[in-house]
């Protein structure tokens, strides 16, 4: 009997303790579940120390009774039901059979999606609520967010933004914009970007903004620990305000562009550096250069909450004379 109820609780326990293994090269071993591998790092959740970035190449061999997508190079890549541990810089994938494969070979693993396999999200949420009660009554409200979502050779970013203030229950500024990138890669680096832009002010002279555009981009590195990308695009834009005797009411001029996307992250991944920003060269003589930039940190309190500080400037040039707006954030968010 007693025999019969130890052989059960080994059962048991081998069926609910299911942990992804890592041994790593200096002999030691780490139990966890394998969030990414990417970029060179894989990203494991231990019980004892949260997430754990390892370099690639610190790795012996590791196994894994989750399903993952193992990919090499290209796009493509085969699905496993587990890994097996094998020899030094080996591991076995199974699928039905068995085929062993060297770490070296292998570029990314990607817990599958239920409905797509190979897709990787990411983004942020942050907000600022600001309330002053003196002289004046003043109520501010801002919403930003992006969301980065890949899939095979495709990449689709989208970034949005609300601001609403009201000063005395009088509204006194009320703006949104929206921003949707598809990138498709050539290559793991070079890539071609299609972006439309759209942007609407109640209390401007100019209250809505349209643009679109394409261009080629250059990945530096994309990986756990962050990410810097270059992007250069030759740019429609179409200017809408009243009509009047000395506005026409719509203005359409060309441009070209420069975007950077830089991410990295620093102490054990808790706190975020980023900076976003484009500087276009609109093609007619009124306008000589339009920046829009940001740079922010963000700390990470637990898996999803953030607390964020962001800076942004938005300037302008043209007529010898240079307009600037500036604004900084602080707040809370959530990230994914």
């Amino acid at each position: 009997m007693l025999r019969t109820l130890l052989f059960f609780f080994v059962v048991f326990s081998v069926q609910f303790s299911r942990a992804d293994t890592v041994w790593l090269n200096n002999g030691d071993r780490l139990s966890g579940d394998i969030i990414l591998l990417d970029g060179g790092k894989l990203a494991l959740k231990t019980k004892y120390a949260g997430r754990v970035l390892i370099d690639w190449a610190d790795i012996d061999t590791l196994s894994s009774d989750q399903p993952l997508l193992v990919k090499r190079s290209g796009f493509e890549g085969q699905h496993s039901q587990r890994l097996q541990a094998a020899e030094p810089g080996q591991v076995q994938v199974l699928n039905g059979q068995s085929q062993t494969v060297a770490l070296a070979d292998i570029k990314q693993l990607v817990p599958p999606r239920p409905l797509v396999k190979d897709f990787v999200w990411e983004g942020n949420l942050d907000t600022k609520l600001e309330l002053e009660r003196n002289q004046d009554d003043t109520d501010e409200f801002k919403l930003k967010g992006d969301s980065r979502i890949s899939h095979g050779a495709w990449r689709h970013v989208l970034k949005g933004e609300l601001e609403h203030e009201t000063k005395n229950t009088q509204k006194v500024e009320q703006n949104w914009q929206f921003d949707y990138d598809l990138d498709r890669f050539i290559t793991e680096q070079w890539f071609v970007r299609s972006s439309l832009h759209e942007q609407r002010d109640e209390f401007e002279s100019i209250d809505r903004v349209s643009s679109y555009g394409m261009g080629p981009g250059y990945r530096f590195w994309d990986d756990e620990l962050g990410r810097f990308e270059l992007i250069g695009q030759y740019q429609r834009y179409q200017l809408h305000a009243d009509a009047s005797a000395d506005n026409p009411g719509t203005t359409r001029f060309d441009a070209g562009s420069l975007e950077w996307d830089y991410k990295r992250l620093l102490a054990g991944t808790r706190v975020e550096l980023y900076s976003t920003g484009q500087v276009a060269l609109p093609l007619i003589d009124q306008v000589d250069y339009v920046f829009e930039g940001e740079a922010g940190l963000r700390y990470r309190v637990n898996e999803w909450a953030r607390i964020s500080l962001l800076y942004e400037l938005n300037q302008t040039r043209g007529l010898g004379q240079t307009s600037a707006d500036r604004q900084y954030m602080l707040g809370l968010g959530i990230g994914w």
